[in-house]
């Protein structure tokens, strides 16, 4: 496993070791999307995501993202970006949070809310309620680099967490590692999951990415057609 101690420096480290191969590959058997993504392309859209909170949104250290959209790779570059900027994720529908990831059909629940269409182009999403603002859109103006300061282990990553609470990048780590273990992830490998099966980001991005693996990630999973997409893509492991 990689020796690293936040999710932003497992993804950069990820990032650092290839920046061409693909890093991300993202399937839905519903709609027939197929979208790859490489280290580099990733890196750009999570960067663009982290100057939007700190350069256009005033948001860094301290300061709390709702995400509230679901397992897609346009989700992966939310959660990375936030992280990247220092923000902790929150889930929780009854926190208030200073900035949020919405779908487009959902109203502004924070000072600045973004929808994400999760379209396959990454086209943007028009005819928005008032108060939100479109993510790829808003993000694309942004710069491909994030010169931030790098967070720290015990900068808090999840919050306000069922029961309360909250887990530091630290100990999200080391909970990615203990479930990279469980699954049987070895640095290296290029690792196939169902999110209907795994669907907590914990597993499906976590995990993978601090165990130093590469993702293709289905959602909607036809499971006549796992074996075939593992050949395909070449996955040394399913999970």
């Amino acid at each position: 496993m990689h020796l690293v101690s936040t999710v932003p420096a497992a993804f950069a480290a990820a990032v650092a070791a290839d920046p061409a191969r693909p890093l991300l590959t993202w399937y839905d058997d519903a709609t027939g999307e197929r979208t790859e993504l490489s280290g580099a392309t990733l890196a750009n859209w999570v960067a663009k995501t982290a100057n939007l909170l700190v350069d256009e949104c005033g948001r860094g250290a301290g300061d709390v993202a709702a995400v509230r959209t679901p397992p897609h790779w346009q989700t992966v570059a939310i959660y990375l970006g936030v992280w990247t900027a220092g923000l902790a994720v929150t889930h929780s529908t009854s926190s208030s949070p200073d900035v949020a990831f919405v779908m487009p059909d959902a109203a502004a629940i924070a000072p600045e809310t973004f929808a994400v269409g999760l379209h396959p182009f990454a086209l943007p999403v028009r005819d928005l309620p008032a108060g939100v603002a479109d993510w790829v859109s808003s993000a694309r103006v942004h710069g491909d680099y994030f010169t931030g300061p790098s967070v720290p282990p015990a900068a808090a990553a999840l919050v306000d967490l069922p029961g309360g609470g909250s887990i530091t990048q630290g100990d999200l780590v080391g909970r990615g590692l203990e479930r990279a273990s469980a699954l049987g992830l070895v640095p290296g490998s290029r690792v196939l999951i169902n999110v209907a099966d795994h669907p907590q980001p914990v597993d499906w991005l976590v995990a993978p990415l601090v165990a130093g693996c590469t993702i293709v990630a289905v959602a909607n999973g036809d499971p006549s057609k796992l074996d075939d997409r593992a050949t395909v893509e070449r996955a040394t492991r399913a999970v």
